[in-house]
């Protein structure tokens, strides 16, 4: 490789590196807003407070029209597919994980456990692997696979005081997010990840408007009290009112602007180079939820994260370490 191509490489994969810290920042902000909006024990917005549903909704129907700029440079001609139907299944399973979230949100969960939890992620995308797509599951990946659950079930606490089973809720997210990881893996072979964008940007807010309209039947059909409080009053579609609308237009916009420094990470270096800055979601939130929501994480906490962190980053790096600079994907 020539001098000139080496350091398009390495200039390629600092931007994309920026771009998923600034990404993972942006996140540690939606988070704070999430609360904001929906945890009752919030003082912020009081008597203003949105349904997790319908703040879920509202969020991406707005980052959708902030991301029309995308869509329109992608071009909606590469929403050809022969997986129609794949495409919604990854659209829904992705929309029922934000909206399972956002519900630990409304729910009292705090960030730091919301998050700790969430990084499980990749461990059900490595046992999704093995089980779906036929890949081999090496007994590297099935150690750290252990040593990352083991880690979450000290974030979780199991036994302690603070257990509920709402900290169940960022577990059964990421096993959800992780179903559309899959689903975009299967598809990736034969569709461009133009296409896989595109179609999720645009199926997602439809998705949540079902979502939306079937909780609403429950509501009406199911016997008082079967549903949690934070979900019995069903689904509003009516936009928020006083300053909670201009909470949720800031929610949309920088949803937008986070998918966007992601889309452009991913499109610059590989997955597993950018494993390590994917992590930093963690410390991260822990920062915002302890200095802006004083949320203080528990003592078994640390090692918990520790665990899961550790096993993530040897897992990026033991499958990585092979190449010397990382793959750039054109």
């Amino acid at each position: 490789m020539n001098q000139a191509a080496s350091t398009s490489l390495k200039n390629s994969a600092i931007t994309a590196s920026i771009f998923m810290v600034c990404a993972q920042a942006i996140f540690a902000v939606v988070n704070f807003t999430y609360d904001v909006l929906t945890n009752p024990w919030n003082p912020l917005l009081e008597g203003e407070k949105l349904t997790s549903s319908s703040a879920v909704f509202w969020q991406y129907l707005i980052a959708a029209l902030f991301a029309l700029p995308l869509v329109f440079r992608i071009g909606l001609d590469k929403l050809k597919t022969r997986h129609p139907l794949l495409h919604e299944l990854r659209a829904l399973a992705s929309a029922l994980g934000a909206q399972v979230f956002v519900f630990g949100f409304a729910s009292g969960v705090p960030v730091w456990q919301m998050v700790g939890l969430l990084l499980t992620g990749p461990f059900f995308v490595l046992a999704g692997s093995a089980l779906f797509l036929g890949e081999r599951m090496s007994p590297t990946r099935i150690s750290m696979s252990v040593i990352a659950f083991c880690g979450a079930f000290l974030i979780v606490g199991f036994g302690s005081d603070s257990f509920t089973a709402a900290s169940l809720l960022p577990v059964l997210a990421a096993a959800l997010w992780s179903t559309t990881t899959l689903i975009s893996k299967y598809l990736s072979h034969e569709e461009t990840a133009e296409t896989l964008t595109l179609s999720l940007v645009l199926l997602i807010s439809l998705n949540h408007a079902i979502i939306g309209i079937v909780l609403g039947i429950l509501v009406v059909f199911l016997p008082p009290e079967s549903l949690p409080a934070t979900l019995s009053g069903g689904f509003d579609f009516s936009f928020p009112a006083g300053n909670a609308a201009w909470w949720i237009i800031f929610l949309g916009f920088v949803t937008a602007v986070s998918q966007y420094l992601l889309w452009s990470a991913y499109k610059r270096a590989d997955a597993a180079y950018l494993q390590p800055f994917d992590d930093l979601k963690l410390p991260l939130n822990v920062l915002v939820g302890w200095v802006v929501l004083s949320q203080v994480p528990s003592l078994w906490f640390w090692p918990g994260a520790a665990l899961v962190i550790c096993a993530s980053l040897y897992i990026a790096f033991a499958e990585n370490r092979s190449r010397k600079t990382p793959r750039i994907v054109v």
